[in-house]
């Protein structure tokens, strides 16, 4: 799946628009200026990467870890989530600070391998906000589970 083109709509988020794309479906450009507030840094952020991309692998590390692949990127983005729970569990603010942003660098640049615009998750977190009142978690099975009913454990005895 190719990278799609934003456009900012009159709601502020960003929407795809599929004629700015070039020959390999990669995004062409994107004003900055047009950015949410409120999701202001990570956009910034995934301009930035998408710019990175372009340029030569060996003056960008962006750029090395793109043409390395998608496996690279999601080991990468591994690697940091768990720094960032040692961190935690370590109880140092100041580190989880330092590498949840470098998670969410390692995120945003698999985002851009994978065509995912900051958008498609903010409107994933908006349509999970309506239907549970938070944007938290959806359950992996949406259905209701059947209730179990416990056994009982009191040994019958056999007639005779």
């Amino acid at each position: 799946m190719g990278r799609r083109a934003l456009i900012q709509t009159g709601t502020n988020r960003w929407q795809p628009d599929e004629g700015e794309l070039d020959r390999k479906g990669n995004v062409k450009s994107i004003n900055p200026a047009m950015l949410s507030p409120m999701s202001d840094s990570l956009e910034r952020l995934y301009v930035a990467v998408l710019a990175a991309t372009k340029m030569d692998p060996p003056a960008s590390r962006t750029a090395r870890l793109v043409q390395a692949g998608r496996p690279k990127m999601a080991k990468k983005l591994a690697e940091e989530a768990v720094e960032v729970l040692l961190e935690a569990v370590g109880d140092d603010r100041d580190a989880v600070i330092r590498e949840s942003a470098d998670l969410l660098y390692h995120l945003v640049v698999l985002w851009t391998a994978c065509g995912v615009l900051p958008n498609d998750v903010w409107n994933e977190m908006d349509r999970r906000e309506r239907l549970l009142g938070m944007a938290e978690k959806l359950p992996k099975h949406p259905q209701p589970r059947p209730q179990v009913w416990p056994l009982d454990t009191r040994r019958i005895r056999k007639r005779r």
